[in-house]
């Protein structure tokens, strides 16, 4: 586990940036990211594989749309997309509205790995959220859906644009 400061409490070991928004929302990402990694390993998918099936389950979407809906580049989708197929998790379909796209579908096998992957999921995110006090989890979710659908719901252009870590 990484390393831990109370907030009440600051010292000098706090963290220099522990009051910027934008390094406490990525170093949270990060660091979240790192554990569900880890949890995942053993079902050998990876988060971003794992969000794809858990998004593709729920309807029928090209992968443009997945693409936008899940915040990957399309070069990064089409790769994961490949590793499912590969594993018989996930098929691409030709689309019936638009013959030159394809509908991203869950296989069988890919509905097993995702029941089996939202029991880690939900027990490491449980595991997380139990670092605040009961009362303030329902409100910290709700805060942070709040931000990520409206005011952080689409990044802005940028001359040099933000690569999002590995």
């Amino acid at each position: 586990m990484g390393k831990r400061f109370d907030t009440a409490t600051a010292t000098a070991n706090t963290p220099p940036l522990a009051a910027n928004l934008a390094w406490l929302l990525s170093q949270a990402s990060y660091t979240l990211t790192t554990e569900l990694t880890a949890a995942l390993e053993s079902l050998g998918v990876s988060p971003r594989a794992y969000h794809v099936l858990k998004t593709a389950k729920k309807g029928h979407f090209t992968q443009t749309d997945l693409a936008k809906m899940i915040g990957l580049d399309k070069t990064t989708l089409v790769v994961t997309l490949d590793e499912l197929e590969a594993a018989g998790l996930a098929e691409r379909r030709p689309s019936a509205g638009d013959r030159r796209a394809h509908v991203i579908g869950v296989t069988k096998a890919g509905e097993r790995k995702i029941r089996a992957a939202d029991e880690i999921v939900e027990r490491v995110h449980t595991d997380v959220l139990a670092a605040l006090p009961a009362g303030e989890r329902k409100a910290f979710l709700h805060s942070l859906t709040k931000l990520v659908c409206e005011r952080l719901a689409e990044p802005v252009v940028c001359s040099q644009p933000v690569r999002r870590r590995a």
